[in-house]
């Protein structure tokens, strides 16, 4: 097999500047690791560039009008609040359009790659930016690749595409570009919009007149941890794709979920964002003969959660799983000691999952976490003549 991994320090350039939660270094930190693991070196393992897409290529999701006003943002750094651009969430800096455009032609060239059959699965850990809008920029998010992407697929002749996002925020960019096309079911498991941004992603919001049931939303409680956050997952997403058989599947895999992450509530480990990973690549080889894109996504957890959490997904794509004992390499932690001025994990794990306990056990209506799945079951699972209540 032939795994396509995105590396060009080129993507290092969406730099939104030293004091904003976006740090490239959670790209360039991923990267140290995933290379001292050797995961990169592996056979089936194709380190992959990025070239920047064309307008046409953009247009797929985004207007004229839009891609003009971040391209004029990056030559005169000045702010356009119309277009979302030089807010404290989305601030000007230099070749801004260039940065993000890399971004999108990495994921839009490895989808494709992935559907032609040049490559089994794909990684771009730079991608994954589901908040950006049609018009305007939203949440970091200046273009939104995995739109674009799934854009061109369909345009290659690709009937149904799957997009699975366990980002700790809502993909609403994503949701909103297939809002009302049947080839395309989004399925988000996600903090609530009632104490997260960006304050959308409720069960009842399940897609457009021609596509209801084609948008999923399980939106959980803050301090949702391991067990009820994976009962969450495998209680929706398994029997969807099923349901559903995508061609492709692209998946989105924020780890800003995590309990150590600065902007969100909830309390997912390293190790159940492992399990969630394994669940979709299973499903990809289940119902899409394999042809899955990974993107990365939100974690602003720096140092001591993203770049494991990523070298985990790599390792899942290559069919080399990091195990969960693996010692961290002693050069990466002191680098990292170094730079951050604090100790780094020792290890790949955060320590045993606790038991997930599965839908066939049944409801427990005074669980927070269980009326979430269940709004979100009885939300779109009749659309895909499935029962919400039982498996």
């Amino acid at each position: 097999m032939r795994v396509a991994v995105v590396w060009d320090t080129a993507l290092l350039g969406y730099d939104f500047g030293p004091q904003h939660p976006m740090a490239p270094l959670r790209l360039e930190m991923t990267g140290r690791l995933a290379g001292e693991l050797g995961l990169v070196e592996l056979e089936q393992v194709d380190l992959v560039g990025a070239e920047p897409a064309d307008d046409a290529l953009l247009g797929l999701v985004h207007t004229p009008e839009y891609v003009a006003a971040v391209r004029r943002a990056g030559e005169t750094l000045a702010p356009d609040p119309a277009h979302g651009l030089g807010t404290e969430d989305n601030p000007v800096f230099p070749h801004m359009h260039e940065a993000a455009a890399r971004v999108v032609g990495a994921s839009v060239a490895q989808g494709l790659a992935v559907w032609r059959g040049e490559a089994d699965h794909a990684v771009n850990l730079a991608g994954g930016m589901h908040h950006a809008m049609a018009d305007h920029a939203s949440g970091f998010c200046l273009y939104n690749d995995a739109a674009v992407a799934i854009r061109a697929l369909l345009a290659q002749g690709v009937r149904r595409v799957a997009y699975v996002d366990v980002d700790a925020h809502h993909g609403d960019g994503v949701e909103r570009a297939f809002w009302d096309d049947p080839r395309v079911l989004t399925c988000s498991i996600h903090e609530s919009g009632l104490t997260l941004f960006p304050g959308t992603g409720h069960p009842g919001d399940n897609g457009g007149p021609a596509a209801r049931g084609h948008a999923v939303n399980v939106a959980l409680p803050s301090g949702t941890g391991d067990a009820k956050w994976l009962r969450a997952v495998e209680s929706v997403v398994p029997p969807l794709l099923r349901a559903f058989r995508p061609q492709v599947v692209v998946s989105q895999h924020g780890c800003d979920s995590h309990g150590l992450d600065p902007l969100t509530n909830l309390a997912v480990s390293v190790d159940a964002q492992r399990r969630a990973m394994d669940t979709v690549h299973d499903l990809a080889h289940e119902v899409a003969d394999g042809r899955w894109l990974a993107l990365g996504g939100g974690g602003y957890a720096v140092a001591r959660v993203v770049p494991r959490v990523w070298t985990h997904l790599i390792g899942v794509a290559a069919h080399a799983p990091v195990s969960a004992g693996t010692e961290v390499p002693l050069s990466w932690r002191e680098y990292g000691e170094r730079l951050f001025g604090f100790p780094m994990p020792t290890t790949m794990s955060d320590g045993p999952l606790p038991r997930v306990r599965p839908w066939s056990e049944g409801y427990d209506p005074g669980d927070d976490v269980d009326r979430a799945i269940l709004a979100a079951r009885t939300a779109a699972f009749e659309w895909h003549d499935l029962d919400p209540l039982y498996d």
